[in-house]
């Protein structure tokens, strides 16, 4: 199970309706949903839904250089963040596998940052052990919880009025909330989607007032259904410890919804970056699976996809879908043809041809390699 003992658990729990989620769930603490799980998936596509997503760990970072000295640690180039503004960022090893996946926001001289529940601790620790002289303070800021808004109503007065603003900001950017906190809006699971960072005293009050201006309640069933269809990696899910950023679809700067910024100098495993981007192509790549719902029983994240009995691939989140059944996100060999016949555990499997990635284009690295050899 998830190690969640540093982030309190939900008071919406007692919320009427709530039911909490299985055994060995990462998001232990909040609803898994309120009693019609498609109903409010569709919701969150089709009207609007609010979320508690309170189980992820917070982190405040104060200090003048926490940006700069926060860009040399990390890989996306966010050293002139300006204020109102966000990013996805990693931590890498020495070989360019992946620590830590974060969002972060920087507003009135404070970075936030939100991450999973059993990863904050060491992502904390590992902030402090890296301050060294700079005049960066990270710490547990676990005093603010995460909530989400999601779909296209949104901007209705009623909700606008419920958040206290005239108009919603842009993807990635972030504007203060009435009482504290902030509302930043994301690119996924859907286009109109946007996290509340609030005080967590005030959780209950912000859901009751969202809840009368018309947002249905829904569980984290239901931003993981819309995650797994956007094709969205969660860390510790949908990657493994060989991870690379390549093949979970994180390389590429804000613009590009990616979390690794591949024109900033050095930091710890920019070369393995480097080399994939310039050289190289991913030996895997994060793919959409269908599953055969007639199966008795549904995998489990970490099983393998296997073809004619071998192994091509590790199975990440699985999920019900209100309008796909149940489908997957999956870490499959580059080379596995897409109408390759998949098993994962009890299930047959087929790729989504429409999320398989392409890697057709010539590197600039190996464009300039043959041009010495003169085959440009």
């Amino acid at each position: 199970m998830a190690d969640t003992s540093q982030v309190s658990p939900s008071p919406l729990l007692s919320t009427p309706g709530a039911v909490p989620p299985p055994d060995e769930s990462p998001d232990t603490g909040v609803a898994w949903h309120y009693g019609d799980p498609f109903a409010e998936q569709r919701a969150a596509v089709e009207s609007v839904a609010v979320i508690d997503r309170s189980a992820r760990f917070v982190i405040a970072i104060a200090g003048e250089e926490r940006l700069t000295w926060l860009h040399t640690i990390s890989s996306q180039h966010i050293a002139s963040l300006p204020d109102g503004a966000s990013a996805e960022n990693l931590s890498l090893d020495i070989n360019g596998r992946i620590e830590h996946h974060f969002v972060q926001t920087d507003l009135g001289g404070t970075t936030w940052i939100d991450t999973e529940a059993a990863r904050g601790p060491a992502l904390l620790s590992f902030l402090k052990k890296m301050v060294f002289w700079s005049k960066a303070e990270p710490r547990d800021g676990n005093d603010m919880a995460v909530s989400s808004l999601i779909g296209p109503a949104v901007d209705s007065p009623e909700i606008l009025a419920a958040l206290g603003l005239p108009e919603l900001p842009g993807t990635y950017a972030a504007v203060p909330l009435p009482g504290g906190g902030f509302l930043r809006r994301m690119p996924w699971p859907t286009s109109d989607s946007f996290d509340l960072v609030i005080p967590r005293a005030a959780l209950t009050q912000w859901w009751s007032a969202l809840t009368a201006a018309g947002a249905r309640p829904a569980g984290s069933w239901a931003f993981e259904a819309l995650r797994v269809a956007a094709i969205r990696p969660r860390i510790g899910l949908d990657t493994d410890d060989r991870t690379i950023p390549h093949e979970a679809r994180w390389i590429g700067g804000p613009a590009e919804h990616g979390a690794v910024h591949l024109d900033k100098g050095c930091y710890r495993g920019q070369e393995t970056v480097a080399r994939v981007h310039n050289l190289g192509k991913p030996p895997r790549h994060l793919v959409l699976l269908h599953l055969d719902g007639s199966a008795e029983g549904r995998p489990e994240v970490g099983e393998d996809v296997t073809a004619g009995g071998r192994t091509v691939g590790r199975l990440g989140t699985v999920v019900d879908h209100y309008e796909w059944g149940p489908i997957a996100l999956a870490l499959v060999r580059r080379t596995v043809p897409v109408d390759t016949a998949l098993v994962a555990g009890p299930c047959a499997a087929s790729i989504d041809p429409d999320s398989v990635p392409h890697h057709d284009e010539v590197q600039a690295g190996r464009a300039a390699v043959d041009r010495l050899r003169g085959r440009g």
